[in-house]
């Protein structure tokens, strides 16, 4: 049996929103068991599906080549009509991991109305030629609200080019704005994303993506998630956030590249 090695090479990306899709688990496995999300398991399909404790929201995991990989439908509620948030396949799992985070935080769950474009403006992103849009420092991504006022639907998109889009998430228009808000501020976090497979980046284009290679023990890699798990299952409720309405882009709209 060949010796275990102590170190393991690892690659850190940024941007994060061009790091690929990641590590499924990094969603899957802590919802299931920092959250107790049930799952569904049927071998000949090559699908997941979880479903929270009280059973208004569903996670289906599907690997479809012409649609969003990851969607989450919730339910009706007395204050709030059902809504959905959908990931593509290359959406890596640390953004969205911003969503389902807040989404199952005792905390967020009584969190006033937010606006999601604060975590954007704060990173110096800027008015895009999509209307109501705001882009990436480097062009790569922009987020948009169809009808301006931050009750329509959302969308965010990390593209190449115009023609090579490489991942959309999209918010249906009564998705709650902390939650979107949330997702914001894990797409601008201009921290660098780890990733043991190079060869699933959506580029390797050295003028849009950094990318730095470092040694890790390997008992540092194998407990990430572990550490997370735990991490997570032990947050207690916070006080309710500040009320604030969401806002607008600023107006002069620019160019994205």
């Amino acid at each position: 049996m060949p010796p275990i090695p102590e170190t393991v090479e690892v690659e850190f990306i940024a941007p994060r929103h061009l790091a690929g899709g990641g590590d499924p688990s990094w969603i899957t496995v802590r919802l299931h068991r920092a959250c107790g999300w049930s799952y569904g398991h049927d071998p000949l399909m090559p699908r997941v599906i979880l479903s929270s404790p009280d059973q208004k929201a569903l996670l289906r995991l599907d690997p479809d080549p012409d649609g969003q990989w990851w969607t989450l439908h919730h339910a009706a509620e007395p204050d709030r009509p059902a809504w959905y948030a959908s990931f593509g396949a290359r959406t890596p799992v640390e953004i969205i991991a911003g969503f389902t985070d807040a989404f199952t935080d005792p905390a967020a769950t009584t969190a006033a109305e937010a606006d999601p474009y604060e975590p954007l403006l704060q990173a110096d992103w800027a008015p895009a030629r999509v209307q109501n849009g705001l882009v990436s420092p480097d062009g790569t991504a922009y987020v948009q609200c169809l009808d301006g006022e931050g009750s329509g639907p959302w969308f965010a998109t990390a593209t190449l080019s115009e023609s090579r889009p490489v991942w959309q998430a999209r918010f249906g228009e009564h998705t709650p704005p902390h939650l979107i808000a949330a997702f914001t501020a894990a797409l601008a976090d201009r921290g660098p994303v780890a990733r043991s497979n190079p060869l699933s980046l959506p580029t390797r284009n050295p003028d849009l993506v950094t990318r730095t290679d470092r040694e890790l023990p390997a008992a540092q890699v194998a407990s990430a998630l572990e550490g997370r798990v735990c991490t997570l299952a032990t947050r207690r409720a916070a006080p309710p956030a500040t009320p604030r309405a969401p806002r607008r882009p600023p107006a002069n709209p620019g160019r994205a590249r």
